[in-house]
């Protein structure tokens, strides 16, 4: 039998562990979902022991179909941002609080008259924004202070898992960036904005850079897992850094399209850059940075308006309304979609954006809605990728898409067009999984270095060219039209916000 590394990736909503052979074929799976917990409008959190239960479950299914002794390493990624306080007994002081989690608006506020939004964004490679932990932590201070008071340990779900299977307090300085109290440039906690949220150094676990070995499964661990002893768990990333990884962005040039339930992506870069039109995280590759813009609304906004509008029904409803679309005009006939359903991260950093629709005509019907949507998340796309490329220098050759919306060869095609460079989709739907895998193999030393196990175990399927006429169009309906519509209603947008919440409380 073939030795096989692990691939664990802890997501928001479940645990997968996949086996990776030397070639990055996948030669088995398990999986286990957990809860997402709402007390409040806007809150979402976990518990975390559903978080090591899910990856027990998800392991020792995948163990069924492997013996023992093919395992050589394991290497984690999961969801960032989301972090738990914990006691002495390293037992949760309360539920983890979540990337997706609303409740610090108005520390947002406070950060930045305290620090200075530009010199966290600096110091940290992110803007401020209710996606990272920092405003959550300085929530905790404000709103539950012996939660912080109390915690032998805050930590991230990556640190959390490792020392599970270790007993070891450490993690992955690619898992400890997404907290938002990381010195990206110096490689460790930075030691302002700590105290600025009212923790100790001391309550914060020891980083590595990713592809280190961090230990050993613990022996009754391992026993429980159906591992064999001594198997190596190496540092990973956070799931888009570990997403680009695994769909072979090794160099600069190439660049990761993640068209999920939320649309990440973006190049890798050897330098440190820092601008409005992303976030600035570690690469899986030593030495390098992932320049990342996040829509936290992608196949989402597709399903909404399924759920919403869909006039179609069975299981091909989509299929439906893509062999429609396919008559439509780019452009839609006119109608432009700015998708912020969930507010918007880069470039704006605006936690009080809205979506916005514009154009409507009555010889409109719900395909053109639909395509308009798909056009929308494109333009935004190529907005936050032109931004990257003008302030690093670093033009964009091919974008390799992932993702569930990366199965529509339509939406492929019309990502070309706009992007106006080659779309190739990656070989395997678990590019976040297969990332942990390779950093496993090339920190047991089955290649050379991060980026050559990226390239022997990566690989790449159908590509779809620009085509001319519509490249031109979205061109003309991009730069004259998307670009321009959200900066002129933002003032607008931003009243209506406010009295939305005004509403909620009268």
């Amino acid at each position: 039998m073939a030795d096989v590394v692990l691939g664990i990736d802890c997501s928001t909503t479940a645990c997968k562990a996949v086996a990776w052979d030397r070639d990055g074929n996948a030669v088995g799976e398990g999986r286990a979902s957990f809860e997402e917990l709402a007390p409040q409008p806007g809150w979402h959190e976990q518990r975390a022991p559903d978080w090591w239960q899910s990856l027990r479950t998800a392991v020792t299914e995948l163990m069924e179909e492997l013996d023992a002794d093919q395992v050589k390493a394991i290497g984690i990624t999961h969801q960032r941002e989301s972090f738990v306080p914990l006691d002495g007994e390293n037992e949760p002081l309360r539920n983890g609080i979540l990337w997706n989690d609303e409740r610090s608006r108005e520390q947002l506020d406070t950060l930045a008259d305290r620090f200075g939004g530009d010199h966290i964004h600096q110091v940290t490679g992110r803007p401020l924004s209710m996606t990272q932990s920092l405003p959550k932590l300085l929530w905790l201070r404000e709103h539950e202070p012996e939660a912080l008071e109390r915690a032998e340990r805050v930590v991230e779900v990556h640190a959390y898992l490792v020392q599970r299977l270790t007993g070891e307090w450490i993690t992955s300085a690619g898992s400890a960036d997404s907290m938002g109290i990381f010195d990206m440039q110096e490689g460790h906690w930075d030691d302002e904005l700590v105290e600025g949220v009212g923790l100790r150094r001391d309550q914060l676990v020891e980083t590595r850079p990713p592809g280190d070995v961090l230990g050993e499964v613990r022996g009754d661990v391992a026993s429980e897992l159906g591992l064999g002893e001594g198997v190596p768990v190496v540092a990973g990333i956070g799931d888009g850094q570990a997403a680009c990884l695994g769909a072979g962005v090794h160099r600069p040039g190439l660049s990761y399209f993640n068209l999920g339930t939320a649309v990440t992506g973006g190049p890798i870069s050897n330098e440190y850059v820092v601008t409005s039109s992303c976030r600035t995280i570690y690469g899986g590759i030593p030495g390098t940075y992932v320049l990342e813009s996040v829509l936290r609304g992608g196949v989402a906004t597709v399903a909404w308006f399924m759920d919403a509008f869909s006039q179609h029904s069975g299981d091909d409803a989509f299929e439906r309304y893509e062999r429609e679309m396919a008559d439509l005009p780019p452009g839609a006939d006119g109608l432009v979609v700015v998708p912020y359903w969930n507010t918007v991260m880069n470039p704006y950093w605006d936690p009080e954006a809205s979506g916005i629709t514009v154009g409507w005509r009555s010889s409109h019907t719900p395909a053109h809605f639909l395509r308009a949507i798909e056009e929308g998340i494109l333009f935004e796309h190529r907005l936050a990728m032109d931004g990257i490329v003008e302030t690093s220098g670093e033009p964009i050759e091919r974008h390799i898409i992932l993702g569930g919306g990366s199965n529509s060869d339509s939406w492929c095609q019309i990502a070309a067009d706009v992007l106006g460079a080659p779309i190739v989709r990656a070989s395997t739907v678990e590019a976040t999984n297969l990332g942990a895998g390779i950093l496993a193999a090339a920190g047991i030393g089955w290649y050379d270095d991060v980026a050559t196990a990226a390239e022997a175990m990566t690989a790449t399927s159908d590509e779809f060219e620009p085509q001319t006429e519509s490249q031109q169009r979205y061109d003309e309906l991009f730069n004259q039209v998307y670009r321009p519509l959200y900066p002129a209603l933002t003032e607008p947008l931003q009243a209506l916000e406010a009295l939305r919440l005004a509403g909620r409380r009268g």
